[in-house]
């Protein structure tokens, strides 16, 4: 026999056992399939702790409106009292009163660093309050202080 001849034949050999082997690269390929998946779904997973976090931070949980205390018996007199206390500034729930509930309040260190870097793109004070949750008078002394508190 040739040489061309053995070479020939070791070649069909080879190619008919290469049909009856089981290919491994389809299974690879949906092992990386899954693995993808499941990085996905971690990832949007974290990503939704992260926001819902956030927002628990940026939250002020314990803030509550007092309310006047009100007289069942005669709903008009309770109006008429409750309408001196706002003409006076009496009310518990004045604009000032709630402000001046909120300055006595430690500052967060994420919002304290928020405003700073708002302040460094170059927003107002304005518009940095409107963002945060903080009062003009917060903004100006984190700003005065360089975010130290």
């Amino acid at each position: 026999m040739e040489l061309s001849s053995i070479l020939m034949i070791v070649g069909i050999i080879v190619i008919i056992l290469s049909l009856f082997l089981k290919d491994k690269s389809v299974q690879v390929e949906k092992d990386v399939e899954d693995l993808s998946i499941n990085i996905y779904q971690e990832t949007n997973a974290l990503k939704r702790r992260i926001k819902l976090l956030e927002e628990e931070l940026l939250v002020e949980p314990n803030f509550q409106v007092k309310h006047p205390e009100v007289d069942k018996s005669d709903p008009f007199t309770s109006f008429q009292k409750v309408a001196a206390q706002v003409k006076t500034g009496q009310s518990s729930y004045t604009q000032s009163s709630v402000k001046s509930e909120k300055n006595t309040k430690p500052i967060n260190g994420i919002l304290v660093s928020q405003v700073l870097a708002l302040n460094n793109q170059g927003l107002s004070i304005d518009e940095i309050s409107k963002l945060s949750t903080l009062s003009h008078a917060q903004i100006q002394s984190i700003l005065a202080n360089g975010g130290k508190q």
